[in-house]
């Protein structure tokens, strides 16, 4: 299941997204967006997670949880 995480700090970097969704269950593929112009995060992420029910858990947890100091979004990504 492809999820998309959003409103994210700047500063929060795409291994410590894998980290957060790990405690849920195992991550195939963690990508933050970032701004082609200056490397930096556009402030959202995408992570795909093999197994439904560990996704499914992650976006309950997470969803609107604080990451350095912002509360973030989780929804499953539009395909």
């Amino acid at each position: 299941m492809k999820l998309l995480v959003r409103n994210l700090s700047r500063s929060t970097t795409e291994q410590e997204i894998r980290i957060l969704f790990s405690e849920h269950g195992s991550v195939n593929e963690c990508n933050l967006v970032l701004d082609q112009a200056t490397a930096k995060s556009k402030g959202f992420a995408f992570v795909e997670m093999p197994n439904e029910k560990e996704a499914a858990a992650a976006l309950s947890a997470l969803h609107e949880s604080r990451v350095a100091n912002n509360k973030i979004r989780v929804k499953i990504a539009q395909s």
